[in-house]
């Protein structure tokens, strides 16, 4: 699991960090400023939570096993359903769609975010 969820944050920080660098290079010229923050937003909290899931699996040996497996999935699943709806949000009329459905999608990621979050604030160490 400790790998897992290092490799799992590695991956998406690495993600993050390519997704900022086409959002400010090649977006730019076919966004909107307010599309492009709302794609710099969901940036930003994929790579928050990409060091989060990378957390989670150096807390190993300190909080329960079990519990640190359900903070993990949960801070991945708000990586896809927040930032993932922000990027499709943000890019909708480059990909010719009409997406604005997923716009209540975003804070059930963001309260998956949340969640974590308070599973390891009230965790009690090993």
């Amino acid at each position: 699991m400790k790998t897992n969820h290092i490799r799992l944050g590695a991956f998406f920080a690495m993600t993050a960090v390519i997704a900022g660098a086409f959002g400010a290079h090649a977006l730019k010229r076919f966004l909107e400023p307010a599309q492009l923050d709302t794609f710099e937003i969901g940036v930003r909290y994929q790579f928050y939570h990409a060091l989060a899931l990378i957390l989670t699996g150096l807390l190993r040996g300190h909080l329960p096993e079990k519990k640190l497996h359900t903070i993990g999935y949960l801070f991945l699943a708000g990586i896809i359903l927040f930032s993932g709806s922000l990027y499709l949000l943000a890019t909708q009329k480059i990909l010719g769609m009409n997406l604005a459905w997923l716009g209540p999608i975003t804070p059930i990621g963001g309260s998956l975010f949340i969640v974590g979050w308070a599973l390891l604030v009230f965790e009690k160490q090993k």
